[in-house]
């Protein structure tokens, strides 16, 4: 697979890499352990260099999944992972990065992965009551102490990210970006592109609208994220079906499937974009994988780029209230 590099500091990875999430959390039960760690040793053969997992899936036992999977391989691929959630029940918001439960959850989570290093660590959510400032310092503490790699945030805001970069170059920004949700393109990636940071999207795929998967009529199973999700609902999903269409029309004419048609234009966008689909499913890791060399004409992004822009993305939140209140700090 071709290689993309993140940030100015050159965080080499694949053009694809693995949301590993869902493995253990977020969509309804668990995969089980051994054939978690055959999904993700799946991923490296096929030429997968970044994994994502995070504190919070599970919690903790993504973390220790990825570190177990990895292991034989550590010296052939990136692993990210993500602290900021509180998990002693002491915040009012949730969230908790102090540079104290920073360092400790850090020393936590190098345990769980088996490692010595996090080659990419984002703060998960923006916390409120921690200047960004601090936080940036405690991160470029912990890199010049060699337990970490490169500096990442996650659905920060533009100014957030310029205050964080003043501190500790940041490599690379991880929000949702699909067909399905398009609002960094407004600030965030012009914000990127001055200061050179990276892009890694999660649920490019719409967490599963954009592989045709879905109708307006789906009801998802007992613990599935996109229950809770207001853009989930019927109204809402029957709203992206135009863009389900043309997707079909354009991978039908490419030989390819709606999930890579998609994936290709996100690659498209930027060459430092490196989108980070999951699945539990070897044979749509595969797919996903192959997206990598679907080539989209300028007319065919055009198309699905106005498509998309017809998506009502300001009626409906992306989260219930206290989720939306963690992002665009």
């Amino acid at each position: 697979m071709d290689t993309r590099t993140l940030g100015r500091n050159g965080l080499e990875v694949s053009s694809i890499g693995f949301g590993c999430m869902g493995l253990s959390h977020g969509f309804g039960t668990r995969v089980d352990d051994a054939y978690g760690i055959e999904v993700i040793r799946r991923a490296v053969d096929l030429g997968v260099t970044l994994f994502d997992t995070a504190q919070v899936y599970g919690p903790f036992v993504n973390e220790e999944l990825v570190g177990r999977a990895l292991a034989p391989v550590r010296d052939r691929v990136a692993i990210a992972t993500k602290f900021g959630f509180d998990f002693e029940g002491t915040s009012e918001s949730g969230l908790n990065s102090t540079p104290a439960y920073i360092r400790s959850t850090v020393d936590a989570s190098l345990a769980r992965l088996g490692v010595e290093k996090i080659d990419l660590l984002y703060q998960h959510r923006v916390d409120p009551a921690v200047p960004i400032e601090d936080v940036a310092g405690t991160v470029k503490e912990l890199i010049e102490a060699g337990k970490v790699g490169h500096f990442g945030l996650s659905e920060a805001g533009a100014e957030t990210i310029r205050r964080a970069h003043a501190v500790q170059p940041v490599t690379a920004l991880q929000s949702e970006y699909s067909l399905w949700w398009r609002e960094p393109e407004a600030t965030i990636v012009p914000t990127l592109t001055e200061l050179g940071i990276g892009l890694v999207p999660f649920s490019p795929l719409g967490k599963g609208l954009l592989t045709g998967a879905l109708k307006s009529s789906t009801s998802f199973a007992d613990g599935d994220i996109r229950s809770t999700l207001p853009r989930y609902s019927e109204a809402a999903l029957q709203d992206g079906q135009q863009v389900v269409d043309l997707l079909g029309v354009i991978a039908a004419r490419k030989n390819a499937t709606p999930a890579q048609v998609a994936l290709a234009w996100l690659l498209a966008q930027r060459p430092w974009i490196v989108p980070i689909p999951g699945t539990t499913k070897i044979s749509r890791l595969e797919e996903n994988v192959a997206a990598s060399s679907v080539e989209l004409t300028s007319d065919e992004r055009d198309q699905l780029s106005a498509a998309s822009a017809l998506i009502d993305t300001t009626s409906v939140a992306r989260y219930p209230e206290k989720m939306q209140s963690w992002i665009d700090r």
